[in-house]
């Protein structure tokens, strides 16, 4: 089982620095690496405090430089809100710095906040992703392509720089069902999350995952899938409740910005606001691997054997939690749970 940590760089208020969020997050990315974790992957958004991480492939370029083994992934670029042909000049631009470690994920975007501010029009944004990803495949696998479609005509072109991997550095899709589909039927990889859900959405999620790979004619390991989720693993009943309330900020800002309510006072801080969707921390905890080491590596297993992902992709910077206590989190996945999660999944499988 691969393990990852997906870094969001979130903000939760002014008392953290835009400069300690991104700083805290390399940091992240870097003891990710000294744990012995597969792969960091960093998000994309812009103009409020979800996320700071403008350029998921600006972080991949920088941490490229601190670390030497670790892959580093976009989770994701947000094509709307791209120029393809740029793109793949950044694409290639970061995988050769990386020395063929990009993991190049992508998705359509959801928040129209950030769409209105670019001047994209966001119900268009399925149509408009399908294109790009069709001009990105182009792109990274012609010396010189050209494409004639409803929201690009690029004339013959020949990108200037190629990416170390050959044809293409892996491509990850953040799916619903529909891009599953396309997933299978094109060779990508998927990256898919229950929320704060428990063992049945995962369930729902691996059902979506069959139908999609047998209407392609496929086997479902043609995919890799991982599996973002919040995980944290103390007996400090404090640290524990720390966490979750972080959880529940991003999630809460998560759902304004997907329902597009924008509940911003100063034109970027938004406001977080209780919904009737948020989950008490008993039901978190009983619907997520939280708790003490054990409990973590059970409930792991468990949903392992349901969803059977390849990738676990932890959360671990979520709004103001403590970082020296994060980082110490990171270590301890390292020391104990990933070693005792691939120990048993061995012996399963012997």
């Amino acid at each position: 089982m691969e393990f990852a940590t997906f870094i969001l760089a979130a903000q939760r208020g002014y008392h953290q620095s835009c400069e300690s969020v991104i700083r805290n997050s390399i940091e992240q990315a870097v003891v990710s690496e000294q744990a012995g974790f597969d792969t960091a992957w960093f998000a994309e958004h812009h103009f409020n405090n979800y996320s700071l991480v403008p350029s998921p492939l600006m972080m991949v370029a920088h941490c490229a430089g601190v670390t030497s083994t670790i892959r580093l992934g976009t989770a994701v670029c947000v094509l709307p809100l791209y120029q393809p042909q740029r793109l793949l000049s950044e694409i290639a631009f970061a995988d050769i710095v990386a020395n063929g470690r990009l993991e190049l994920g992508v998705g359509s975007g959801y928040q129209q906040f950030e769409f209105e501010r670019f001047g994209v029009n966001i119900d268009e944004a399925p149509a408009v992703f399908s294109e790009y990803l069709d001009i990105l495949q182009k792109g990274l696998n012609q010396n010189i392509f050209e494409h004639d479609g409803q929201y690009e005509n690029i004339p013959p072109t020949a990108i200037s720089l190629h990416t170390v991997q050959k044809p293409t550095p892996p491509i990850w899709i953040a799916c619903g069902t529909a891009r599953m589909v396309r997933a299978y039927r094109e060779g990508h990889n998927l990256f898919v999350t229950a929320f704060h859900n428990g063992l049945e959405a995962l369930s729902t999620l691996r059902e979506a995952i069959e139908k999609a790979a047998a209407a392609e004619g496929k086997n479902v390991t043609d995919a890799k899938i991982s599996l973002l989720r919040c995980c944290y693993a103390s007996e400090d009943e404090a640290e524990i409740n720390s966490y979750l309330d972080n959880a529940r900020f991003q999630r809460r800002l998560s759902e304004a910005l997907h329902q597009r309510r924008q509940q911003s006072l100063d034109g970027y801080l938004l406001k977080e606001t209780p919904t009737h969707q948020d989950m008490s921390f008993a039901t978190m905890r009983r619907n997520l691997p939280i708790g003490s080491v054990n409990r973590v590596i059970d409930r792991l297993l468990e949903e392992i054997d349901i969803l059977k992902p390849n990738q676990i992709a932890i959360q671990t910077q979520l709004g103001d939690f403590d970082q020296k206590t994060m980082l110490r989190q990171i270590e301890l996945w390292g020391d104990k749970i990933i070693p005792a999660v691939n120990k048993s999944l061995a012996h399963q499988g012997g």
